[in-house]
């Protein structure tokens, strides 16, 4: 498939990139008007873009089926504040109700059994319920267009930002499954980043991995051999010297067993490192695979 934005309908066009781009985080937005309204409201038009100042952006964009704004954008431009709060799985029933288009006016605070907590710096209210909050002024609003699917990109500095002391590890950092973030896909669904969902992969830092094109050739064109598995050897600092200290019972029998038969043996040496691989073993992994 191919699509060309301008050649289908817009809203036809927003459920395909809203089931491509994802999974998106969710910002729960608390706003208040000048009146004093509070307003509740979640988008997954949101992520982070710097620490330093720490700035957010977010998206209320315009309706697509008639154009209008959100409650959320008219009173960011009459306050420039706004909470940040995001959702997890124990809250992301009662985020869901905020979203449905209640009057200018009704509290959806109320309306979803959420508990304001009053902000430190801004006028809005924090949500009780939330793992963690932040306070935000905002810096500029972009619109991008007038029509309807059009963003209208809200850059927010943080103020402040509140977590709840039981989503922290012994270090004192964020634990994912404590935490128990959902984030949005395409139509009705979401995720789950905790649990079995949720897994590692080492970031290369200083030193640099020597990359996939430099991997031994029986290993860069196997037919066994994935190209995650590739990209794990390939961040290695260097190819491993093989050990003759290495002490693996199922390498040695897979050497004996096809020792007049090369192609066998390479077959079941790579199926062999693929698992240690997928486990996680790289070390291992390298020395079975220049066992050949």
């Amino acid at each position: 498939m191919k699509i060309i934005p301008g050649e289908i309908k817009t809203a036809l066009l927003h459920g395909y990139l809203l089931g491509a781009i994802a999974p998106r985080p969710i910002c729960f937005a608390s706003t208040i008007d000048n009146e004093g309204n509070s307003n509740l409201s979640p988008f997954s038009f949101f992520n982070v873009f710097g620490s330093k100042p720490p700035i957010l952006i977010f998206s209320p964009a315009r309706r697509v089926r008639d154009n209008t704004i959100k409650h959320t954008l008219e009173n960011v431009y009459e306050t420039k504040e706004v909470v940040i709060n995001v959702v997890n799985y124990n809250i992301v029933q009662q985020a869901n109700l905020t979203s449905c288009e209640y009057p200018k006016g009704i509290n959806e605070f109320v309306k979803a059994g959420f508990t304001p907590l009053k902000s430190d710096i801004v006028k809005p209210f924090r949500v009780k319920e939330s793992p963690a909050q932040l306070e935000c002024k905002v810096l500029q609003v972009i619109e991008t267009g007038k029509e309807g699917g059009a963003a209208n990109l809200i850059i927010c500095e943080v103020l402040c930002m509140h977590i709840d002391d039981n989503v922290l590890d012994s270090a004192g950092k964020i634990d994912p499954h404590k935490i128990d973030l959902v984030a949005r896909m395409g139509a009705d669904y979401y995720c789950r980043a905790s649990g079995d969902a949720v897994f590692e992969v080492h970031k290369p830092n200083v030193e640099l991995g020597i990359g996939v094109d430099a991997l031994p050739a029986h290993i860069r064109n196997s037919h066994i051999l994935t190209g995650n598995n590739l990209g794990m050897l390939g961040n290695s600092t260097s190819i491993p010297i093989v050990s003759a200290m290495v002490n693996d019972g199922h390498l040695a029998a897979l050497l004996k067993e096809y020792t007049h038969d090369e192609d066998a043996k390479k077959h079941a040496l790579h199926r062999y490192a693929k698992q240690l691989l997928d486990a996680g073993n790289v070390s291992m992994a390298w020395q079975v695979l220049l066992a050949l």
